[in-house]
């Protein structure tokens, strides 16, 4: 990975870019000031600070130029690479014609022809479409539209899962840690065990559930669903009345190797909800589908017509920028390259398994991995582990994350309180870079394997400074 020459800038009128150029070492002090101290504070911690400047394809550069191998794309939201320079085309062909983009109160043809374009590669009769800005705005319009329709206040979702963090979408989330402080939240939401499907009967046997939201393949921990398990919680939804809504804003669009991951289990339900990747890395955009009877029920008069909106839900850019999006995937056939390239990527990781024992387990689908790390046999690993779990219960894969960034340039994601290093890759992503992962991942496991190197060190001086905060409340 070498560096590259620095784009050539464009300079426009207000000189918001060249301001931005010329201040690009405050930004981290910025956002210590005015955004989040806290996240600042964790990414210095981590080596993450990094005054990255530019970035394109699978890789960010740095103030030195140096290239880092992205494999967490914005958890997934770059999916076409960093800057695909067709969405940019398409946006800047978007800007230069001019078009209409009243939101509220007309419709322009570019909203209709991506709500088109999502139910042409959905299942059949999933042809109504609410756009949003965010993955947690069509969650939350999932919920209100199941309980229009169906006149029931309850919700169930899983344990371990994840749909937001707005208050709405964060009542479903299966993680205590996200809703500690934030209570109360939305009555009525249950959660049962993913893959249990007598707890998740139980529930709907009240018939009092709107609607049951799970992810094909739970994002927390990369957690797929046992064999049959969809196919029969949809069938459980039917006979009790409850829509079955399929929480598709991270497996979306190509992710897992099929455009959508329901198509694993050949699922037709009642709600699919997208986002994320949907705009190619550019702009916010996510979109609620459903059944037009559903939705008609919801807001179908022309009373209630007006009830539910989103500002810029299907404002013209992100609607152009999702059409290119879909057209791109299709077009440079990312779908099955996503396939291709996670299967070397899983191979590649079986071997290492075979010859680390510190990797525990490898899932995913596509190019959605989780790596879930254990502690290596030796007394001294053993030992240094009890100090850093003592410290977070997600310390521990800060051990490969952190020197893979620091050593490697590879970027990778701890993925929350538990053991799983998260890989989240572009759809663009080659062969050659896949493999550069893997010989980094090899040689950081090497060093991590005897529990005595550097890698651990830091790590345990983490832990070590962590519970001297906690311990004193004064330490900053």
């Amino acid at each position: 990975m070498t560096a590259v020459s620095p784009p050539s800038h464009p300079v426009d009128a207000l000189g918001v870019v060249a301001d931005a150029l010329a201040r690009a070492d405050e930004t981290l002090e910025l956002a210590a000031r005015h955004l989040d101290p806290s996240l600042v504070a964790v990414l210095r911690i981590l080596g993450f600070d990094k005054e990255y400047r530019s970035a394109q394809g699978s890789y960010l550069y740095d103030a030195a130029g140096r290239a880092y191998l992205d494999f967490h794309s914005g958890e997934g939201f770059a999916s076409l690479g960093h800057n695909h320079p067709d969405v940019r085309d398409v946006l800047q062909a978007t800007l230069a014609a001019n078009l209409v983009d009243g939101v509220q109160i007309t419709y322009s043809v570019l909203a209709g022809m991506l709500a088109e374009a999502l139910s042409q590669r959905l299942p059949r009769g999933l042809d109504a479409v609410f756009f949003a800005s965010t993955g947690a705005e069509a969650v939350d319009s999932a919920m209100k539209f199941a309980r229009a329709a169906t006149r029931r206040p309850r919700f169930v979702s899983c344990d371990s899962s994840f749909h937001g963090v707005t208050l709405g979408p964060l009542s479903l989330v299966g993680d205590e840690f996200f809703k500690e402080g934030f209570g109360p939240l939305l009555p009525g939401c249950a959660r049962v065990p993913f893959g249990d499907l007598a707890r998740l009967e139980a529930e709907l046997r009240k018939k009092d559930v709107a609607a049951f939201i799970v992810e094909p393949i739970q994002g927390r921990e990369v957690t797929l669903p046992p064999a049959g398990y969809l196919q029969a919680a949809q069938e459980l939804c039917r006979r009790y009345g409850t829509l079955f809504v399929v929480d598709e804003i991270q497996t979306g669009l190509g992710r897992t190797g099929t455009w959508f991951a329901l198509e694993h289990s050949g699922l037709e339900p009642d709600f699919v909800l997208v986002g994320k990747a949907l705009s190619g890395g550019y702009v916010p955009v996510a979109a609620m589908v459903t059944r037009r009877e559903i939705y008609q029920k919801a807001v179908g008069t022309l009373e209630r017509s007006y009830v539910h909106q989103s500002t810029f839900g299907r404002n013209r850019l992100s609607m152009a920028a999702g059409l290119a999006a879909l057209r791109i995937i299709e077009r440079d056939q990312l779908v099955e390259h996503a396939a291709r390239i996670g299967a070397i990527l899983r191979d590649g990781l079986a071997e290492l398994q075979q010859r680390y024992d510190m990797i525990k387990e490898v899932r995913g689908s596509g190019l959605m991995i989780g790596i879930e790390l254990q502690a290596p046999s030796s007394r001294t690993a053993r030992l240094s582990i009890r100090l850093i779990r003592m410290a977070s219960e997600g310390l521990f894969p800060q051990l490969v994350v952190i020197p893979l960034h620091r050593d490697h340039g590879v970027i990778t994601m701890a993925a929350g309180k538990n053991d799983v290093v998260k890989l989240l890759p572009p759809l663009t992503l080659s062969e050659p870079e896949a493999r550069t992962f893997l010989g980094a991942l090899d040689a950081v496991l090497a060093d991590c394997q005897a529990g005595g190197s550097k890698n651990w060190a830091v790590v345990r001086d983490i832990a070590t400074a962590t519970l001297r905060r906690r311990a004193s409340p004064t330490v900053r």
